[in-house]
Parts: C-alpha cells; structure tokens; sequence
C-alpha cells in the first residue's frame, strides 16, 4: 500500500483560541483549582486536535487528528465524487456533522467535498485543496 499523498494542516487560529481561553480560565477561575481541571480539559483537546494529518494510498483515504488517537478511513473505490469546496467559517472546528454530510476539519474554510457510492458525503478541511482533489482522482482513476 503506497503513499501517494500526505499533508498535516496545522490548526493554528484553534491553539491560539483554547490557549487565550485556557489563560483566561487560570487567571480567572471563581475557585482555586477549577481553572486548572479545565485547563487539563483544554490541553487534551489540543492534544486530540491541534492538526489534520490527510493520507492518501492507493486503497484508502486516512484522516488522524492531532496524536493520532481520532481517525477514519475511506476506502478509494467506493467514492463517487470529488471537488474543492469552500465551507462557512461557522461550521467550525473538529468533527461535526453539517447540513448534509460530515466535516473533518482544524482550519479554514477550504475543503474538498467527497461522495461515497453509498451518497454520503464528507468534507475534509485542508489549506491543500487542489492537490487534496489531484490526489484521490489519481488513487480512485475517476474524472472531475
């Protein structure tokens, strides 16, 4: 199974939000010690979300968040579709579903949309669109 692509998208404007929010929490807190439980709460989210690691090979499509303990895995020959999307600033950070499908994602509003032969869809943030897109058509051999 080789890689025929891989990227890592930082999440950078998601570490510095919890980190202001965790500073604040510390210097804030009503009781001594809750900011500091919260602030652990903060750390294990960063930890599970500070970045989108995309790998393509020439059987699946791999998702890892942060270190690793969140994925999901698509395998190449049953999607359908694939194109570069942008997605509303709103829809958010992380795993969440959206209007009509799911959305992985740590940054920004660029995305590529894939549909599966089921006619599910998913959303996969990157700051790499274009390339994302070159990479599955090539791995699936569908056309845009």
């Amino acid at each position: 199974m080789a890689t025929i692509y891989k990227h890592t998208q930082f999440g950078t404007l998601l570490v510095t939000v919890i980190g202001i929010l965790g500073l604040a929490v510390i210097l804030f807190a009503p009781l001594p010690g809750t900011g500091y439980i919260i602030v652990l709460l903060f750390l294990l989210a960063l930890a599970l979300f500070y970045s989108l690691t995309v790998e393509i090979s020439d059987q699946y499509i791999n998702l890892s968040f942060g270190i690793g303990f969140i994925t999901k895995h698509f395998e190449i020959k049953d999607v359908r579709q694939v194109k570069p999307v942008k997605i509303r600033w709103y829809y958010g950070w992380g795993i969440r579903w959206i209007f009509d499908g799911w959305l992985y994602n740590v940054s920004g509003i660029d995305a590529v949309e894939i549909i599966m032969a089921t006619g599910k869809k998913y959303v996969i943030g990157t700051d790499e669109p274009e390339q994302l897109v070159r990479a599955i058509l090539s791995s699936s051999g569908l056309n845009r």
